[in-house]
């Protein structure tokens, strides 16, 4: 039977090779994938899990040196996994075993030679192919078995040292038509071979290094030219993140080379950065995939997928050791970097960040691409101080920002910045290459500190992930399914929107209905004692009467929220209503104390200039809790940078006023910002303010804000709610004394509003299409303001199939009018089409304006 002369290569790690239903996939996958490409298959395996480790360990002597006695161990293990695959041990495994025996008592091991060591560590993926293939085989498979040794030839270097070309190794990945006739005449149409292992140049073994079973199978990729690597893997492919830690992080869905290149670089441990410029130069595409789930589509990689920028991943390395180089001899010294560079070529050591001033030189060395030991950074240092003052700076990690045009994008991370700027940054470096940005801090300080950034980079629009051409689903979605959100009311009522928008765009519509089920399910939670809406999101009045039927107060921050709260209200009662301005005027208090309402002060000032108008009055306190929290730096309403609250250091001076002028403080109030993702943050505020309470003695309501998030995102899961009962249940239950109150707006509204636009024009400028409304920051300001999400869909053609990638922009002369970027929409998208914006509710109309002498969106309200 003539074979394909296609090929396919699949690698699978130690985690995919250690069970044997993980077998049966890999056989399952090698029959479907030669069946669908028409191609024959090289499957590339590493060693068992946890297998190469201990090899390492009889290579170093660690330990109590019983090398006989690991090696007696591993060989058990291989027999118990031979039994549990139905496989005769001594048959199959015998003669590999006998091997890996005698190398534990090899004269050579004594001295440790690189060549032994080289041929223990080569045993695990022997051991584990031979296995693999018998098993295949076994079921009925047409597996045969080749050593990677004879097809995979290491080469030396220039400035390679003698370890590294015997235990990292470099392969020769460039194949003339006789190699591949002759790796093509081996009979089988499916062949198992090994990852890691190569043939030195004096005939002996040669190691790739760790993570070297991925650069195997990218050499046999680019030697057989073919169709496609992928790499099988216990993950779906790279993220945005370090999903161990970043939950939220995104599924890379498409890179090109060099962006794939610069994330396995700087910390992704998914794909060894030395396996990609192989299948690069042979412009083999290439995959990565889970093992476990097969049917998610992973990250691809190859020279055509589109170049979008923005930030892709943000990424973290430990145990980076910092070498500072100072001499004023520098300056202008002719070879003075040569001479320092030749000294790190000496010790072998490879030099991955570079900073430099006018008197010094920092570096940085990656303790995955070097050698690095007390030994060798003494010896390097003791060599450098000929030269320079030397200071070694450990532990450090590198945080590191991957994208393309990262230079572009530096007038988007100022919060970024900001993060950076709470912790001492030793090292700052950009790549040359416009693909990287690397911060080099204290292994201490990086602790938590990439969820934070992660964070602030999606926020901000630096990392696009509304791209999907680029980002996939989030891990939490792929680990635990997508968050269960409800339809949103709008999907049901297309009908009823689209004759709105026909009396004139554009239109804010609010849903009391929804708004009902919102205000319900805070009315649900005991702990709470006082509800207010804070009035500044939204005024509509059906959406204020409806809300006092639900038995909500309100809270104003202006004499003219006053007196709209009251015309629409007016039987509400004074105690109802919460006052609280930042720096209003005297009139404006003056005019709340004559409505009865409640009224917050939070500055000493206020106390000192108003002597008269506070006398014997009974008020609320804002404090301002030393932060602040939030979606973005403009929503953080705590903290010196607010101009919010009285700080924690001014309260002595505060109640030494209030005592001195008859002022008694009944309630406590703090609000930190708004969209605040963690429940426990409020349990938390609670708990400050009450001890503080206590001290005061006065005090008879807790007053905690709102703020509470509202899921904008499309993957973002709705607030828990139930756990946020729950914690406040449990605080309270600690100071039972205190009424509790809250003060929410968005959550109450936002979903219950939408805007309506219509398309103007949909323009092709430079590569980006823009669909263009009859209204943009003028009747939503959030996106400009804040940065802010807001679905977008098209109701017009809401059954529409093909897509495109667009920005979504109104007809205000401002750049910043930009209601969304990178948004999906139909196709067909025309002008006329009704377009709407979701969860709008909040902060939509009531911060609308004229700009421009364009006209106030139109409201409706419908059941």
């Amino acid at each position: 039977m003539t074979l394909p002369d296609r090929w396919l290569v699949l690698k699978f790690g130690g985690t995919s090779v250690s069970r044997r239903e993980r077998w049966d996939t890999i056989g399952r996958l090698a029959r479907e994938r030669a069946g669908a490409a028409d191609a024959r298959v090289l499957v590339v395996v590493s060693a068992l899990s946890g297998v190469t480790n201990a090899l390492q360990a009889i290579a170093d002597g660690d330990g109590d040196g019983d090398r006989a006695g690991r090696a007696a161990a591993l060989a058990e293990r291989h027999r118990a996994f031979a039994v549990e695959l139905d496989l005769d041990p001594d048959t199959v495994l015998g003669a590999r075993l006998a091997a890996l025996q005698a190398l534990a008592v090899d004269p050579r091991a004594a001295a440790r030679t690189l060549a032994w060591q080289a041929e223990v560590l080569a045993q695990g993926e022997l051991l584990s192919s031979t296995l693999g293939a018998a098993y295949l085989r076994a079921q009925g498979l047409d597996f045969g078995w080749c050593d990677a040794r004879d097809w995979l030839d290491a080469v030396a270097l220039p400035n390679q040292n003698a370890w590294s070309t015997r235990l990292s190794a470099s392969c020769r990945h460039q194949a003339d038509a006789a190699w591949r006739a002759r790796f093509a005449a081996q009979p089988a149409r499916l062949l198992l071979t090994q990852g890691f292992i190569a043939r030195h140049g004096d005939g002996g073994s040669a190691i790739l290094g760790r993570g070297g079973s991925d650069t195997s199978a990218a050499y046999f990729g680019a030697l057989l030219q073919a169709q496609r690597v992928e790499i099988w893997t216990d993950v779906p492919g790279l993220f945005s993140a370090n999903p161990r830690i970043v939950p939220e992080a995104r599924l890379l869905a498409r890179l090109d080379y060099a962006e794939a290149q610069e994330i396995a670089t700087t910390g992704a441990k998914v794909l060894h950065p030395r396996a990609i410029a192989p299948c690069r130069d042979a412009r083999v595409p290439m995959a990565i995939l889970d093992t476990a789930r097969p049917d998610l589509p992973g990250t691809r990689i190859d020279a055509s997928a589109a170049t979008v920028p923005g930030v892709k991943a943000v990424s973290r390395r430990n145990g980076i050791v910092l070498v500072s180089m100072e001499s004023i001899g520098m300056w202008q010294q002719v070879g003075f970097l040569a001479d320092i560079f030749e000294r790190f070529k000496r010790h072998g050591l490879s030099v991955d960040l570079i900073g430099s001033s006018e008197t010094n030189v920092t570096v940085s060395l990656d303790p995955s691409d070097n050698l690095v030991s007390s030994n060798v950074i003494e010896a390097l240092s003791a060599d450098l101080a000929q030269v320079c003052r030397v200071k070694v700076i450990v532990p450090c990690a590198a945080i590191t920002l991957v994208g393309r045009g990262m230079r572009s994008l530096l007038h988007r991370l100022g919060d970024v910045w900001a993060t950076f700027g709470r912790e001492r940054v030793h090292l700052l470096s950009q790549s040359s290459n416009d693909l990287n940005l690397t911060f080099v801090i204290d292994e201490a300080d990086a602790d938590g500190l990439l969820p934070l950034l992660h964070a602030e980079l999606e926020r901000s629009g630096a990392m696009p992930m509304h791209d999907p051409g680029v980002f996939g689903p989030s891990w939490q979605q792929i680990a635990h399914g997508r968050a269960r959100r409800a339809p949103p009311w709008w999907e049901q009522r297309r009908e009823t929107l689209l004759r709105l928008a026909a009396q004139g765009t554009p239109r804010y519509v609010y849903d009391l209905a929804t708004l009902r089920e919102r205000a319900r399910a805070l009315g649900a939670v005991a702990a709470i004692d006082r509800r207010y809406y804070a009035l500044k999101a939204n005024w509509h009045p059906a959406i204020l009467r409806a809300l006092a039927a639900e038995g909500f107060g309100f809270e104003c921050v202006s004499a003219g929220e006053l007196a709209h709260v009251f015309a629409t209200l007016p039987e509400l009662e004074p105690e109802r209503v919460l006052f609280t301005p930042s720096f209003a005027p005297r009139a404006e208090y003056e005019a709340a104390f004559a409505r009865g309402v409640t009224v917050t002060l939070d500055s000493v000032e206020a106390l000192q200039r108003w002597p008269d108008l506070l006398r014997g009055r009974a008020v609320w306190l804002r404090l301002d809790l030393g932060r602040g929290d939030g979606h973005h730096a403009k929503v953080r309403t705590g903290g010196s940078a607010a101009k919010f609250g009285l700080p924690l250091a001014r309260l002595d001076a505060f109640l030494e006023a209030a005592r001195a002028g008859d002022l008694r403080i009944v309630g406590l109030h703090a609000h930190l910002g708004s969209g605040i993702e963690p429940a426990a943050h409020w349990r938390e505020v609670y708990a400050e303010l009450a001890t503080l309470a206590e001290r005061i003695g006065t005090v008879a309501t807790i007053d905690i804000g709102g703020g509470l998030p509202v899921p904008y995102l499309p993957d973002a899961a709705p607030f828990d709610l139930d756990g946020w009962a729950r914690d406040l249940a449990v605080i309270k239950a600690a100071y039972p004394q205190f009424a509790l109150a809250v003060e929410p707006g968005r959550y109450l509204v936002a979903e219950c509003g939408v805007l309506l636009l219509r398309a103007t024009q949909v323009v092709e400028k430079d590569g980006v299409r823009r669909v263009g409304c009859d209204a943009g920051m003028n009747a939503l300001l959030r996106p400009a303001l804040y940065e802010a999400f807001h679905g977008i869909v098209n109701l017009s053609r809401a059954d529409a199939g093909a897509t495109m990638v667009c920005d979504v922009v109104g007809p205000i002369c401002e750049s910043g009018d930009v209601l969304g970027r990178q948004r999906a929409l139909p196709a067909a998208t025309a002008e006329g089409d009704v377009l709407l914006l979701a969860d709008a509710g909040a902060y939509g109309r009531a911060m609308a304006n004229t700009y421009n002498l364009r006209a106030l969106p139109a409201e409706d309200v419908i059941e």
